[in-house]
């Protein structure tokens, strides 16, 4: 049995190492890649307190006035008195030479049906902001914008992913796939590693620095393989449900609950004529006592005029998708539906801190430093792990012994 879990330790690994690697190298730096932001671009993040705040309504439309062609996607605002404030805005992409070509080339006819199916098109409530201001929330100041998708960070982040080939793609495939295959070279690395008798278990808990350099890069590969396989086996399992479809059924099964289905006609507000918009302000009244205790709530506007103020508050304390969401009436700032964290199924809790567990992020610096150091002995295992089998393919094989052939007695 050791012979043929050995094997499928070795091939697994030969066969997903170089993915491994890449997902560990990547995983070491987006560990902490909210701290290398704020350390890199501090003047982006925190201002000095002085006077009161200025309402989000304004601060909102003068930054919205600096880009003309934005449109408003979200605003975060944080309970610390130094923290910017920061509005999600939707910048229209421009577009490639190939669209420009196709567009030159299309008939009268067909760019009126074009423009028309655009027009049947709502916007979505919940559409992604692809910019980022960030505004003094007591000058109403830009202090700075950042397109995420144009940082390196999130060039690796798109690495540690999909291999740069994006969702859904043959890169995206690869990571999924490898992360499984690590997942059984993880298990078989603890079955092969396990002794038989307590003097080899204290040799295997230990390295020895001042052995060979062979028995070093043996130690190296066995010894911080048993003390991290337990955290690196529970990353690959979240970074699974991330990944499969199936891994994620699997994990609301387990709990024994039903995934949240996705409503078919999304809540509205209840438009009367004559009746005006709420302000943001306005539209918070109904939960300030939520709010003043919060961590950081974040505001999704109304898209149209039967649209809702969308909502998400994070206590003090919590971790990061543990968040209360409502959804308000943009017009009576009536709360129409309510979401806390504590009504969930245990499998949407569960879910909840699968991304939070993943990255580290779960209790805060603390876990993180252990995430760091887990994926940064992890990137050792590829390296050691082939110079292991290199130097067991070297060995020599043994001499053979050669036959004297002795004269027979008679023929002498």
């Amino acid at each position: 049995m050791k012979i043929f879990f050995r094997n499928i330790h070795l091939y697994l690994s030969l066969a997903a190492g170089i993915v491994i690697l890449c997902s560990c190298i990547t995983g070491t730096i987006l560990v902490f890649e909210k701290e290398i932001n704020h350390k890199l671009h501090p003047e982006r993040y925190y201002v000095t307190a002085k006077g009161q705040r200025l309402p989000l309504q304004q601060l909102v439309k003068d930054a919205l006035k600096q880009l003309p062609k934005a449109k408003l996607a979200s605003v975060m605002v944080y309970h610390d008195a130094e923290r910017s404030v920061e509005i999600g805005a939707i910048i229209p992409e421009k577009k490639k030479k190939e669209d420009k070509d196709k567009d030159k080339k299309e008939t009268p006819a067909e760019k009126g049906k074009n423009s028309q199916n655009l027009k049947d098109k709502k916007p979505k409530e919940n559409a992604r902001a692809n910019t980022t201001l960030f505004v003094n929330p007591y000058t109403g100041e830009l202090l700075g914008q950042y397109s995420k998708r144009q940082s390196f960070l999130f060039t690796v982040e798109m690495l540690h992913r999909f291999l740069l080939a994006g969702k859904d793609s043959v890169g995206d495939m690869a990571v999924g796939i490898s992360t499984l295959l690590f997942l059984f070279i993880l298990i078989t690395g603890v079955i092969l590693w396990w002794p038989k008798t307590r003097n080899i278990m204290r040799q295997r808990l230990k390295i020895k620095f001042d052995g060979s350099g062979k028995r070093l890069t043996h130690d190296l590969h066995i010894v911080t393989g048993f003390y991290t396989s337990l955290f690196l086996i529970v990353i690959v399992l979240t970074g699974l449900v991330m990944s499969f479809k199936w891994a994620n059924n699997a994990l609301y099964a387990i709990t024994g609950s039903k995934q949240q289905k996705e409503e078919a006609k999304a809540p509205e507000s209840k438009y009367e004529a004559g009746l005006q918009p709420l302000t943001f302000e306005q539209a918070l009244a109904g939960i300030s006592d939520k709010i003043t205790t919060a961590e950081f709530y974040n505001i999704r506007a109304p898209r149209d005029s039967a649209g809702t103020y969308s909502i998400n508050i994070l206590e003090q304390g919590k971790t990061e998708n543990a968040s209360d969401s409502y959804i308000i009436d943009q017009y009576s700032g009536k709360i129409i539906v309510s979401g806390l964290f504590a009504d969930k199924s245990l499998g949407q809790r569960v879910r909840s801190y699968i991304k939070p567990v993943h990255t580290g992020s779960v209790y805060g610096l603390p876990t993180k430093i252990i995430s760091f150091i887990i994926c940064l002995l992890a990137c050792i295992f590829p390296v050691t792990g082939v110079m292991l089998w290199l130097n067991r393919i070297k060995k020599k094989k043994p001499a053979r012994k050669r036959l004297i052939r002795h004269p027979h007695p008679a023929a002498v």
